[in-house]
């Protein structure tokens, strides 16, 4: 039986357009993510999946429902918490990888366990596994602007995984890339996910890379639909 790690309930976000109309994004979603699951979460653009993955990050709040991550009960959760929480048990990729251009590959992802309290030797091992496992130890010292496409994107999921969080968010992580890089990049993803035993949860609008997921639903106005 998996592990539970977070299940958000009757979610549900609105912003305030011009004049007094609000844009309902969310309409009471529910979402339940275990360990080792590794979810393909589609929709069109504009559709809220952004914005969902920044609630279930703590990266934003919502308006109304309950969120529930390793057993707390986020919603009276102090800001604190909620910060010492994403910190240590969530990790992040975006569709550009927001890699530090001053630091190497290595660097990177050192930066992120030295933050977190990791000495640096521990960090610096971390970094050469994780980049081992996504077969770019040899690229370990070269800066962002050294690597290609791809490669800039595995290192921002090693990165986004040095901590060894409990839950991964990936939004369209594979969107600036070409078919090819994309198949190579989910590889790695892959690979991390299942190694590692965390959740994860990634937005694609690449129906094929959704395809390869242990599981799938989609969003469509304001709710999640199984696939």
């Amino acid at each position: 039986m998996s592990d539970f790690i977070l299940s958000v309930n009757e979610i549900s976000k609105s912003y305030q357009t011009s004049g007094s109309e609000k844009l309902t994004v969310l309409n009471s979603v529910d979402l339940s993510i275990d360990a080792g699951d590794l979810v393909g979460l589609t929709a069109p653009s504009g559709a809220g999946k952004s914005t969902l993955l920044h609630i279930c990050g703590l990266l934003d709040t919502c308006d109304s429902g309950t969120i529930n991550f390793l057993g707390y009960d986020l919603q009276k959760a102090s800001n604190l918490k909620r910060t010492l929480i994403r910190r240590r048990e969530i990790g992040f990729v975006y569709q550009f990888h927001h890699l530090l251009p001053e630091f190497s590959a290595l660097e990177n992802i050192v930066l992120p366990q030295l933050i977190n309290g990791k000495n640096p030797q521990q960090a610096s091992d971390r970094a050469v596994e994780l980049l081992r496992l996504v077969d770019l130890e040899n690229r370990a010292s070269h800066r962002p602007s050294q690597l290609s496409g791809g490669e800039q994107q595995r290192v921002a999921f090693c990165r986004a995984v040095a901590n060894e969080p409990k839950l991964l968010l990936a939004d369209e992580p594979t969107g600036n890339l070409d078919e090819k890089t994309s198949d190579t990049v989910f590889e790695a993803l892959l690979s991390l996910v299942e190694l590692s035993g965390m959740a994860a949860l990634i937005a694609t609008h690449n129906e094929n890379l959704a395809q390869k997921m242990k599981k799938r639903i989609k969003l469509k106005n304001g709710k999640i639909l199984p696939d």
